[in-house]
């Protein structure tokens, strides 16, 4: 028991090490800049991944994807449990304006720990769709618990929901993952949502910069990883596909 616990520890402790090394770098170094890069095009593909499944049992819907007013994707979560569970992972937060048009992706960290009969270790993508842009925006102003401060519902699957058109989102929070491992109760209640403060400054050039600016448009950064990201989002929510 004693081995598993500790087992647990020491891969939440190495998935916390990144965040751990950002602190102190200087903003908008080179290598700031390409973590943020590959983050991003982590998500990217995650997000084709999640839509473009074969199964409509297991696809995440265009109909939510096109009214969700926010997104939070998170690839390659770590979850590791024995009895007690815990997770960590690393991704971008984006809101839709009254146009349609996505905002620039603030970066965010997810993490918590859930309770139940959790035996293994997974790595999982995970994306949150929010209700409206407002539900997204609190984060930027520090960090939300799922559960707590806002209610979150695993997301509607199925030849239903991907048929129908009508589909409306009732809950705040609709979350959908896809596995790549063996794992018993994945949960996200009690995870907590925050922004990543040092990734942002080294991916936007400015020590000084809120996330609430990136996602009101008024920071950004003129690189093609983010023509990309923008652009794969709204092909997904356009209604054309």
């Amino acid at each position: 028991m004693t081995s598993h616990k500790t087992l647990v520890l020491l891969i939440l402790a190495i998935a916390a090490l990144p965040a751990a090394m950002a602190a102190g770098r200087p903003a908008a170094d080179s290598q700031g800049s390409a973590a943020g890069t590959e983050r991003i095009e982590a998500a990217i593909l995650a997000i084709k991944e999640m839509t473009d499944l074969t199964k409509a049992e297991e696809k995440l819907p265009k109909a939510l994807l096109q009214k969700a007013r926010g997104i939070a994707i998170f690839p390659g979560v770590i979850k590791a449990a024995y009895g007690v569970g815990g997770q960590y992972g690393r991704g971008i937060l984006m809101v839709k304006n009254e146009n349609g048009e996505w905002s620039s992706p603030a970066f965010a960290s997810l993490i918590g720990g859930s309770i139940g009969w959790q035996i293994g270790v997974q790595k999982a993508d995970i994306i949150l769709l929010f209700k409206t842009a407002k539900s997204i925006e609190n984060i930027s102003l520090g960090k939300i618990t799922l559960g707590a401060d806002i209610s979150v519902t695993a997301g509607p699957i199925g030849r239903t929901a991907e048929a129908d058109t009508d589909l409306e989102m009732k809950a705040e929070i609709y979350s959908y993952s896809k596995s790549k491992g063996l794992f018993a109760g994945v949960s996200l209640k009690g995870a907590s949502i925050q922004i990543d403060r040092d990734a942002n400054s080294a991916f936007y050039g400015s020590r000084d910069v809120a996330a609430a600016d990136i996602l009101d448009g008024k920071t950004t950064v003129d690189l093609p990883v983010l023509d990309k990201l923008k652009k794969v989002l709204a092909e997904y929510t356009s209604g054309k596909i």
